[in-house]
Protein backbone atom coordinates (compact mmCIF):
# COMPACT_ATOMS: atom_id res chain seq x y z
CA UNK A 1 0.00 0.00 0.00
CA UNK A 2 1.44 3.55 -0.90
CA UNK A 3 1.47 5.96 2.15
CA UNK A 4 3.59 8.80 3.26
CA UNK A 5 4.89 10.20 6.34
CA UNK A 6 4.12 13.78 7.40
CA UNK A 7 4.13 15.85 10.68
CA UNK A 8 0.70 15.51 12.37
CA UNK A 9 -1.18 18.52 12.23
CA UNK A 10 -3.65 20.20 14.97
CA UNK A 11 -6.51 19.85 12.97
CA UNK A 12 -5.38 15.50 12.89
CA UNK A 13 -6.07 15.42 16.69
CA UNK A 14 -9.48 14.11 17.13
CA UNK A 15 -8.60 11.25 14.18
CA UNK A 16 -5.16 10.30 16.30
CA UNK A 17 -7.06 9.94 19.55
CA UNK A 18 -9.80 7.52 18.06
CA UNK A 19 -7.01 5.83 16.37
CA UNK A 20 -5.28 5.46 19.60
CA UNK A 21 -8.64 4.20 21.50
CA UNK A 22 -8.85 1.77 18.80
CA UNK A 23 -5.04 0.33 19.47
CA UNK A 24 -5.14 0.50 23.06
CA UNK A 25 -8.72 0.47 24.32
CA UNK A 26 -10.23 2.82 26.38
CA UNK A 27 -8.54 2.45 29.50
CA UNK A 28 -5.18 3.22 28.12
CA UNK A 29 -4.79 6.39 30.34
CA UNK A 30 -4.93 4.64 33.19
CA UNK A 31 -1.39 2.96 32.33
CA UNK A 32 1.69 4.62 34.17
CA UNK A 33 3.47 6.86 31.40
CA UNK A 34 0.22 8.45 30.42
CA UNK A 35 1.16 10.07 34.08
CA UNK A 36 4.10 11.49 32.70
CA UNK A 37 2.68 13.22 30.17
CA UNK A 38 -0.49 14.74 31.82
CA UNK A 39 -0.33 18.58 31.29
CA UNK A 40 2.55 18.30 28.41
CA UNK A 41 1.80 18.75 25.22
CA UNK A 42 3.87 16.15 22.62
CA UNK A 43 6.81 17.41 20.52
CA UNK A 44 5.16 18.84 17.57
CA UNK A 45 8.92 18.10 15.75
CA UNK A 46 9.16 14.21 17.00
CA UNK A 47 4.71 13.67 16.04
CA UNK A 48 4.28 12.17 12.65
CA UNK A 49 1.54 10.58 10.86
CA UNK A 50 1.45 7.69 8.56
CA UNK A 51 -1.51 8.55 5.47
CA UNK A 52 -2.45 6.57 2.89
CA UNK A 53 -1.86 8.32 -0.59
CA UNK A 54 -5.70 8.84 -0.35
CA UNK A 55 -5.18 10.98 3.11
CA UNK A 56 -6.66 8.12 5.60
CA UNK A 57 -5.06 7.60 8.60
CA UNK A 58 -3.16 4.78 8.98
CA UNK A 59 -0.68 5.46 11.87
CA UNK A 60 0.71 7.98 14.51
CA UNK A 61 3.54 8.04 17.04
CA UNK A 62 4.47 11.06 19.43
CA UNK A 63 6.83 12.16 21.71
CA UNK A 64 7.03 13.84 25.25
CA UNK A 65 9.64 15.64 27.06
CA UNK A 66 10.70 13.97 30.32
CA UNK A 67 13.32 14.13 33.00
CA UNK A 68 15.97 11.59 34.47
CA UNK A 69 17.62 13.01 37.37
CA UNK A 70 18.13 16.24 35.72
CA UNK A 71 18.84 14.60 32.39
CA UNK A 72 16.78 15.46 29.63
CA UNK A 73 15.15 12.85 27.37
CA UNK A 74 12.27 11.67 25.30
CA UNK A 75 9.11 9.45 25.75
CA UNK A 76 8.55 7.85 22.46
CA UNK A 77 4.59 6.74 22.41
CA UNK A 78 1.94 6.14 22.12
CA UNK A 79 2.70 4.21 18.51
CA UNK A 80 -0.63 3.15 16.88
CA UNK A 81 -1.59 1.39 13.88
CA UNK A 82 -4.48 0.94 12.46
CA UNK A 83 -5.86 -2.46 14.31
CA UNK A 84 -6.70 -4.32 10.76
CA UNK A 85 -3.23 -2.78 9.44
CA UNK A 86 -0.83 -3.80 11.69
CA UNK A 87 2.27 -5.93 10.93
CA UNK A 88 2.23 -4.14 7.50
CA UNK A 89 4.94 -2.31 8.39
CA UNK A 90 3.21 1.13 9.02
CA UNK A 91 4.53 1.45 13.02
CA UNK A 92 8.47 0.68 11.68
CA UNK A 93 8.32 2.84 8.92
CA UNK A 94 7.62 5.71 11.36
CA UNK A 95 10.07 4.60 14.33
CA UNK A 96 12.68 4.70 11.58
CA UNK A 97 11.77 8.06 10.45
CA UNK A 98 11.09 9.76 13.89
CA UNK A 99 14.07 8.13 15.66
CA UNK A 100 16.04 9.92 12.81
CA UNK A 101 14.36 12.73 13.46
CA UNK A 102 15.39 12.90 16.71
CA UNK A 103 19.16 12.24 16.69
CA UNK A 104 19.26 14.86 13.50
CA UNK A 105 17.20 17.15 16.43
CA UNK A 106 20.14 16.71 18.65
CA UNK A 107 18.12 14.24 21.22
CA UNK A 108 20.41 12.08 23.33
CA UNK A 109 17.70 9.81 24.92
CA UNK A 110 14.92 7.87 24.34
CA UNK A 111 12.81 5.73 26.54
CA UNK A 112 9.74 3.75 26.00
CA UNK A 113 7.27 0.98 27.51
CA UNK A 114 6.49 -1.34 24.39
CA UNK A 115 6.88 -4.95 23.54
CA UNK A 116 10.57 -5.98 23.69
CA UNK A 117 10.93 -7.79 20.30
CA UNK A 118 9.53 -4.68 18.22
CA UNK A 119 11.75 -2.21 20.00
CA UNK A 120 15.48 -4.29 20.30
CA UNK A 121 16.16 -4.15 16.76
CA UNK A 122 15.76 -0.62 16.58
CA UNK A 123 18.55 -0.56 19.45
CA UNK A 124 16.48 -0.22 22.78
CA UNK A 125 17.78 -2.08 25.89
CA UNK A 126 16.70 -3.12 29.05
CA UNK A 127 15.81 0.41 30.79
CA UNK A 128 16.18 -0.98 34.31
CA UNK A 129 19.46 -2.73 33.40
CA UNK A 130 20.73 0.73 32.61
CA UNK A 131 19.96 1.80 35.90
CA UNK A 132 16.86 3.62 35.11
CA UNK A 133 13.57 3.83 37.25
CA UNK A 134 9.77 4.22 36.43
CA UNK A 135 7.45 5.50 38.95
CA UNK A 136 4.25 3.23 39.46
CA UNK A 137 3.31 0.10 38.34
CA UNK A 138 5.19 -1.33 34.61
CA UNK A 139 5.99 -4.03 32.89
CA UNK A 140 9.63 -3.95 33.68
CA UNK A 141 10.86 -6.13 29.96
CA UNK A 142 8.66 -3.54 27.93
CA UNK A 143 10.72 -0.44 30.12
CA UNK A 144 13.62 0.47 27.27
CA UNK A 145 16.09 2.91 26.43
CA UNK A 146 17.83 3.86 23.24
CA UNK A 147 20.76 6.16 23.19
CA UNK A 148 20.47 8.85 20.86
CA UNK A 149 23.89 9.40 21.18
CA UNK A 150 27.00 7.44 21.85
CA UNK A 151 27.62 7.91 25.78
CA UNK A 152 24.22 9.54 26.50
CA UNK A 153 23.64 7.10 29.13
CA UNK A 154 27.18 7.89 31.05
CA UNK A 155 26.43 8.74 34.30
CA UNK A 156 22.57 8.83 33.80
CA UNK A 157 20.59 6.94 36.52
CA UNK A 158 17.57 6.79 38.58
CA UNK A 159 13.90 7.69 38.53
CA UNK A 160 12.26 8.84 35.29
CA UNK A 161 9.97 12.05 36.11
CA UNK A 162 7.82 14.49 34.54
CA UNK A 163 9.57 17.21 32.88
CA UNK A 164 8.20 20.87 33.32
CA UNK A 165 5.58 22.05 31.39
CA UNK A 166 7.99 24.23 29.16
CA UNK A 167 10.66 21.86 28.99
CA UNK A 168 9.86 20.93 25.26
CA UNK A 169 9.86 24.56 24.22
CA UNK A 170 13.00 25.48 26.41
CA UNK A 171 15.01 22.15 25.37
CA UNK A 172 14.18 22.92 21.40
CA UNK A 173 15.78 26.53 22.11
CA UNK A 174 18.86 25.50 23.42
CA UNK A 175 18.85 22.89 20.63
CA UNK A 176 18.27 25.55 18.04
CA UNK A 177 21.22 27.82 19.45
Amino acid sequence: MSFHIQHARPDQAAQIESLLDRAFGYDRTERTVYRLREGLTPLTELSFVALHADGGLLASIQYWPIDIEGTPAILLGPLAVEPALQGQGYGKALVRHSLSEAKRLGHRLCVVVGARDYYAPFGFVSAAAAGLLMPGPVDWPRFQVLELQAGALEGVSGLIGRAAPDAGKADRARRRA
